[in-house]
């Protein structure tokens, strides 16, 4: 007898939180056969001794919705481990959508998830309307991983109401019942659920909140019945929890989930402005769990920060007069440029703010500035934020911010943690981690193009948390198992015969994170932000190996999954 594929030695961990063991591993068709010794040859057999054997990580939380039209390689998760993505989060996305309402959804994607217009435009063949015939359409590209999609409320808000979606009306009883139609439709056509988003974070670059942000309870309750009318599914959730506390808010979300009992995941972070809203948040989701209920907080490893610099499509300075007059230089050359003494002079003097298209530009704060390295440093110390070398230097920290962006020709950055370093730690992301009830995610893989690159999560979680007193065992259960229950999967996310034959092989001590890069490949020549990860010898997709030590094989095993909750 003889496997298709026969891993050797490895030190296998295999997603359930146990502690690891020396194994072989077969694959059959696609599926795990046999875990132990293997006497039988494999086709193909890799050596895997002094190597982390792992199931392929579950993403829960991408913004692959256009990518995944015209790109069959989902860089960069599938360079991190992931082997299966949930899309469709936050409440933005293509389907359903009429040919007149196409350019409001990308505009809604470009400002909520900084995908840029023109590549939306390009990229997207548009051979659809319903979320059936969206499904449809992934299903016929071949891809490196796995990705199953979310219906996103903005969508069907703008397909039901229209204009009256995008001026925040409240939705009728008839145009609520129009919405849990096309909710049950989709579920039944294989949605894993839909995603909302409530937060005034999410705006279209002209400024214009997402058209979900003042949804009733009712409209709410109308998507999570349709949910369960088409056979079941979650309820992804992103809010402010502002109305007026967080737990009124939640009480709202608490009630949806007990009337309909689906499944209700959202976005917890940390927030510098609000610096507790998140431990009230945890006890509630907490409680809700004791009392049997699924509200569970999704939660960053890592500060959620931005990069800031000349590559990318934000830096402080973006806003001021003089520096718009040299933006359509290269970085090199605009970097020269702004060594000018009098270019210098004139963007230090003009108001960075107002002029600035920029949301989240009155968040920023020279306290909260560093410089990024490589390797990069996702937990600066306060002492080396721009604010305090600029006092150590006796300079202003905006003339210290701008050296910073022309140094190197114009291709460093600088790091500007937005929630979760509220104390300048990680120990609101280490309390969250330990929380059995909590998710680890928010990589936004796909999402954010021109400033942040956190796909790379899955990486950073093992390389950092491993070395923070976290067993290696748990962190990998945290990002396979867990996830993939969380989505309702039962077919993989363990390595045990009768599972999928999604694996990783790691070399621990090799992790690490090289800083990320900005590359041209996407449609109209549009770049982007990628980071590489270092330390994976092989990721394997229903038994074929994609990538060898961070190279695509060119092997395209990944599709569509369809929900079957």
């Amino acid at each position: 007898m003889s496997h298709d594929l026969v891993i050797r030695g490895g030190h296998v961990l295999d997603g359930t939180g146990r502690p690891g063991f020396a194994a072989d591993i077969a694959i059959d068709g696609g599926m795990i056969s046999a875990i132990g010794t293997v006497p039988a040859r494999g086709a193909e057999e890799i050596n895997a001794h002094g190597l982390l054997v792992t199931p392929g990580f579950v993403d829960i939380h991408t913004h692959y919705d256009g990518q995944a039209v015209w790109d069959s390689h989902l860089a960069p998760s599938a360079w991190h481990g992931v082997t299966t993505a949930l899309m469709g989060n936050c409440g933005v996305g293509f389907a359903p959508c009429r040919a007149a309402d196409r350019d409001t959804l990308i505009a809604l994607m470009e400002g909520v998830e900084d995908i840029p217009g023109p590549v939306l435009h390009e990229g997207l063949n548009w051979s659809w309307e319903s979320f059936p015939e969206y499904l449809d359409a992934l299903e016929r590209r071949p891809r490196d991983i796995d990705i199953g999609a979310l219906l996103p409320h903005g969508a069907v808000r703008v397909h039901v109401m229209g204009e009256r979606a995008l001026r925040l009306d409240n939705a009728t009883t008839a145009e609520i019942a129009a919405m849990r139609e096309l909710t049950r439709e989709a579920v039944a056509a294989g949605a894993f659920g839909a995603s909302t988003s409530r937060t005034i974070s999410h705006k279209t670059l002209a400024g214009d909140p997402t058209p979900t942000l003042k949804a009733q309870e009712e409209e709410l309750a109308g998507l999570v019945a349709g949910m369960k009318d088409g056979g079941g599914g979650l309820l992804e959730l992103v809010s402010d929890w502002n109305t007026p506390d967080p737990a009124h808010e939640f009480a709202m979300v608490r009630r949806i989930a007990e009337g309909f009992h689906q499944p209700i995941l959202f976005s917890l972070t940390a927030r510098h402005d609000r610096t507790e809203a998140w431990r009230e948040l945890l006890a509630l989701s907490n409680q809700a769990a004791a009392d049997g209920l699924v509200i569970r907080p999704v939660f960053p490893p890592r500060p959620i920060g931005i990069l800031l610099g000349l590559l990318g499509s934000q830096n402080p300075f973006s806003g001021c007069a003089s520096y718009k007059e040299i933006a359509h230089l290269a970085p090199a050359a605009r970097a020269a440029a702004m060594r000018e003494p009098a270019r210098r002079a004139a963007i230090l003097s003009e108001d960075r703010i107002s002029g600035s298209n920029f949301p989240l530009i009155t968040r920023l704060s020279w306290a909260r500035m560093f410089a990024f390295g490589t390797p990069p440093d996702y937990a600066p110390p306060r002492e080396s934020s721009i604010e305090a070398e600029a006092a150590r230097r006796g300079m202003a920290p905006e003339a210290l911010a701008y050296d910073l962006l022309v140094e190197n020709e114009g291709n460093g950055f600088i790091f500007a943690p937005l929630t979760n370093f509220a104390d300048y730690t990680l120990d609101a992301s280490a309390e969250l981690l330990r929380h059995p009830n909590t998710i680890i995610g928010l990589s936004d893989g796909g999402a954010h193009v021109g400033f942040i690159s956190d796909g790379s999560f899955p990486t950073f979680v093992l390389a950092h948390w491993s070395r923070h007193g976290f067993a290696m065992e748990e962190l990998v259960r945290r990002q396979t198992s867990d996830t993939a229950r969380a989505m309702g999967l039962t077919d993989r996310g363990v390595l045990r015969p009768g599972l999928l034959g999604d694996i990783n092989l790691i070399a621990e001590a090799e992790l690490a994170l090289p800083a990320p890069r900005m590359v041209h490949d996407l449609p109209s020549g549009g770049r982007r932000l990628l980071q590489p990860a270092r330390g994976y010898r092989a990721t394997i997709k229903r038994g074929v190996v994609t990538y060898r030590d961070g190279v695509a094989t060119g092997a395209l095993p990944g599709r569509l999954l369809r929900s079957d909750r």
